[in-house]
């Protein structure tokens, strides 16, 4: 009998729920942590940017619109079936970041528990960052957050799933729509992400994720006038000023970042979630 040949996967983008290849027809070979090569993963294009930022906007009002706990259970769901695919995500994560298997599942544990962290904070976000504020008349003052709306986010180069998480999950716990650029060298664990969101309860368009250059496509994020924010994680230290200048073009809010790659493993806190949410305060007449 002869010896079987493996079904190679195919890569593909993550736009609107589907699973289409590049506008473009480019792909890009992805290499492990010793420079052996893994696959081709889809290079994606302005095409394939304008198509997720759409597919994005067309989401939002349905995602910013359902109930914070609904928000809760979807996002619970999908750390549930990460957790069901957690073999899957570690041998990527020690594939591509050329770390030990026990190393790898300890990165993909943390992952989960930092979209489990997330999900639970949905229905908590309103409370913690709204007031009552005290006004000296005959009024009542609060202010409540709500969703910025669409927001580019390029993702850690370095962390592949855990950075990625870290800057994902906050953005659809706010209630705002996500398209995302993996990381270029390691995008292998943010396409196996895509294929659970798919498969969840997440509605198509809520999550975008593209494979490609960030120096490539975040020009086109910055300058897009139906993205609202922008977060820079993932673009080179010398390319963020530019960035935020094309940004500015189209009154985005940038999300500042430091110069150095975060340590992803520190606890999380709410800033990310201030970040994606806008303050508005309502006032109304005692009495009425």
């Amino acid at each position: 009998m002869s010896e079987r040949v493996s079904v190679a996967k195919t890569y593909k983008l993550f736009i609107g729920g589907k699973f289409p290849r590049s506008e473009s027809g480019r792909v890009y070979p992805v290499h492990d942590g010793k420079g052996r090569f893994l696959a081709n993963a889809a290079h994606a294009s302005r095409k394939d940017v304008r198509d997720a930022v759409s597919a994005a906007r067309k989401a939002f009002g349905g995602w910013s619109g359902a109930t914070a706990y609904n928000r809760g259970q979807v996002l619970y769901r999908v750390a549930e079936m990460l957790e069901g695919r957690r073999d899957q995500f570690a041998s990527e994560v020690a594939l591509v970041e050329g770390i030990a298997a026990r190393r790898a599942q300890s990165v993909v544990d943390a992952a989960i528990d930092r979209w489990v962290w997330y999900a639970g904070w949905t229905d908590k976000i309103a409370s913690v960052l709204g007031a009552a504020n005290p006004v000296a008349g005959p009024y009542f003052s609060f202010t409540v957050p709500e969703p910025t709306g669409v927001v580019g986010v390029l993702a850690p180069q370095r962390s592949s799933l855990l950075g990625l998480v870290s800057v994902l999950a906050p953005v659809l716990a706010t209630g705002c729509t996500a398209v995302v650029v993996s990381s270029a060298e390691r995008p292998l664990p943010a396409i196996t992400l895509s294929e659970v969101l798919a498969t969840s309860d997440l509605p198509g368009g809520v999550a975008n994720i593209l494979t490609g250059r960030a120096s490539e496509l975040g020009p086109w994020l910055a300058s897009h006038g139906d993205v609202n924010a922008l977060d820079l994680t993932g673009a080179d230290v010398e390319a963020r000023a530019e960035l935020a200048r094309e940004a500015a073009g189209t009154v985005k809010r940038v999300l500042p970042v430091p110069a150095t790659e975060p340590d992803w493993t520190a606890r999380p806190d709410i800033s990310r979630l201030r970040r994606y949410s806008e303050d508005k305060t309502v006032w109304h007449p005692m009495g009425l």
